[in-house]
């Protein structure tokens, strides 16, 4: 039992967190310390803490509201609000590390169930499979790789903390090292100098404005992007009645990939694209994207809540396989950066990509860089899209590995 049950209480919860923690960041006696730690490390943790000291659950209706509505709002705004052209400009190294950290995965897997296949029952391999599948793309692809390899009910509970314990940890280390991607881009070798620049060139766009936001402004903002979010999410409801049926006869390991969220995704990216070569991305003179980003964190509070670190106790063997198996990706993900140099930019959104997909790649390519968070959705959009046939790879491998 919570202290919290409400779903209106652990939204205000999760707003009151946000509130001060940026109200802390304004105050000049704190900004030394937010320099060190990044204050959305807090955003993403004091929930946490709330979940596993008893606050607010760890399940609940909100959460599910708050993928659903918020996080298509602040999608559909900040693809709306982008400087595409300036965005491609990143180049074929955000396509290399992306695919790095899909190899990381895939191999990863194997290695990590040899070293521990000992204390693990023979069929845990099918487990770690569908652990595959929602480390590269996210929940779609885990269920997806779960009934393609017949992972049993009873194993899932034990992996889902796995996935969360170590997937989510994983992204507030990354989350954390947004202060300190210098240091990590002077041992690479590593440039940043393009994406500064596109960095610099959408925050002036944004500081061309010359008065704040105004009602009018915020109005037409929340209604074209909860307009766009909810045409964006009928469209892909449609589009997976009328394609499913036809995937599942033609090729059923690709429709097993493309979920209703999935075709959302897709077209909030596509649609937002469009739109953002059109007048209506003025709306970034008023401020508009800064209302996408503030759904965005408000959207983070739910999955930090989420991951209830007093789960971690439960599972304590899988859990091993897990930080090895991400260890792993990190180790390659890092090699890859060595080889092209690739920015620490890339190489978080590179990873998020693959461990947190679309729903949380934008958050963490924002707190590298204010203006990045739709080269997040991109590449996590990607990462959907080739998770599950590199899923079934790694599943392969998982058999293998288990004799």
């Amino acid at each position: 039992m919570t202290l919290l049950q409400e779903p209106m209480a652990i939204f205000a919860f999760c707003a009151g967190v946000c509130a001060v923690v940026f109200w802390l960041t304004m105050q000049g006696w704190a900004q030394k310390f937010f320099s060190v730690i990044p204050s959305i490390i807090f955003i993403y943790y004091l929930p946490t803490f709330a979940t596993t000291f008893g606050v607010i659950p760890s399940a609940s209706p909100l959460y599910d509201w708050m993928r659903d509505y918020l996080l298509p709002f602040s999608l559909f705004i900040l693809m709306v609000t982008a400087d595409i052209p300036a965005i491609v400009k990143i180049g074929p190294k955000a396509l290399v590390m992306m695919l790095a950290g899909t190899l990381g995965v895939v191999i990863g897997g194997p290695l990590a169930l040899l070293i521990f296949q000992q204390s693990l029952p023979a069929d845990a391999w099918k487990g770690l499979a569908a652990l595959s599948g929602s480390w590269i793309g996210g929940g779609a692809n885990f269920v997806a790789i779960k009934e393609s390899v017949g992972a049993p009910d009873s194993m899932m509970g034990p992996i889902i903390i796995v996935d969360t314990a170590v997937g989510y940890t994983w992204t507030g280390v990354l989350l954390f090292l947004a202060n300190y991607q210098r240091i990590v881009d002077r041992w690479n070798g590593a440039s940043s100098e393009v994406i500064l620049d596109i960095n610099q060139r959408l925050k002036d766009f944004e500081e061309t404005q010359v008065t704040p936001i105004s009602l009018p402004a915020t109005a037409i903002t929340i209604a074209i992007g909860f307009i766009g979010a909810y045409l964006c999410r009928e469209l892909g409801a449609w589009f997976y009645e009328f394609s499913n049926p036809l995937l599942h006869e033609v090729a059923p390991r690709v429709a097993a990939v493309f979920s209703r969220f999935t075709w959302m995704v897709i077209f909030i990216s596509t649609f937002g694209i469009l739109l953002s070569f059109t007048r209506i991305r003025e709306i970034e003179k008023a401020g508009a994207s800064k209302l996408g980003y503030a759904a965005l964190f408000l959207f983070l509070t739910s999955i930090g809540a989420k991951a209830d670190l007093s789960l971690i106790l439960r599972a304590p063997i899988l859990l091993l396989v897990g930080v090895v198996w991400i260890m792993f990706h990190i180790a390659i993900l890092f090699i890859a950066a060595r080889i092209v140099r690739a920015p620490m930019f890339l190489i978080a959104i590179g990873s998020q990509a693959n461990i947190g997909g679309a729903a949380s790649a934008p958050i963490v390519a924002a707190a590298y860089y204010e203006s990045m968070a739709p080269v997040g959705l991109l590449m996590g959009v990607l990462g959907y899209l080739v998770g599950n046939y590199a899923a079934l790879i790694c599943a392969f491998l998982l058999r293998v590995a288990a004799g």
